[in-house]
């Protein structure tokens, strides 16, 4: 697997500077990190005794990184699942915390494992997709990768204040796209005609 801190670090350059855009339900963010995040973990930046926007706005990129390692990446166990996923699943659960690991569980069950959609990576899942890993070693990659993708375009189907994130105003893949398919082989990546009309509804 790649060294887990340079996959940080590239989800550290992805995901950018301070943001607080309304439309994203994570709120005010720098570097991948929210401010629930921050309150969460009580990561009082400032000092000043209180966990505040100013708190994410004072985030470095190497104390992001090092959240997303310790919180992201091994506090949940994805360490334990098949080296193959780790990355995808790892830059998913920064994006989306335990939908990250929901998504991957939905997709094992799919491939016929027994395992319960509960967000948790204990026994059960890591067993599950260490057979699903064994059984399609060339394919269980790109099918999380898929399944990524999917669960974008469905909020967007759901939720038309997201859809910026996953259509550009041009028409064209919006960073949630894109980020997905830089974990899927680019034969499955959706050509810009078969992207038009997935999202051809949208409005």
């Amino acid at each position: 697997m790649h060294n887990v801190r340079r996959i940080a670090q590239d989800i550290v350059a992805r995901e950018g500077g301070f943001v607080n855009d309304p439309a994203d339900p994570g709120g005010a963010t720098k570097h991948g990190v929210t401010i629930g995040t921050l309150r969460r973990l009580g990561l009082d930046l400032t000092g000043d005794g209180r966990v505040t926007i100013a708190d994410v706005e004072a985030m470095t990129q190497t104390r992001a990184a090092e959240i997303f390692v310790d919180h992201y990446f091994h506090a949940p166990g994805l360490d334990r699942l098949p080296e193959r996923i780790q990355a995808s699943v790892f830059d998913m659960y920064v994006n989306a915390g335990a939908n990250a690991v929901k998504i991957l569980q939905r997709l094992l069950r799919q491939m016929g494992q027994s395992v319960t959609v509960d967000g948790i990576v204990g026994p059960q899942t890591i067993a599950a997709s260490q057979a699903a890993a064994a059984a399609a070693p060339d394919h269980l990659a790109d099918a999380y990768g898929i399944a990524r993708r999917n669960y974008y375009l469905r909020l967007g189907d759901l939720r038309p204040e997201s859809r910026k994130f996953a259509r550009t105003r041009e028409g064209t893949k919006g960073g949630w796209i894109r980020r997905a398919e830089e974990f899927i082989h680019p034969r499955y990546h959706l050509s810009p005609s078969e992207f038009a009309a997935r999202t051809a509804q949208w409005h």
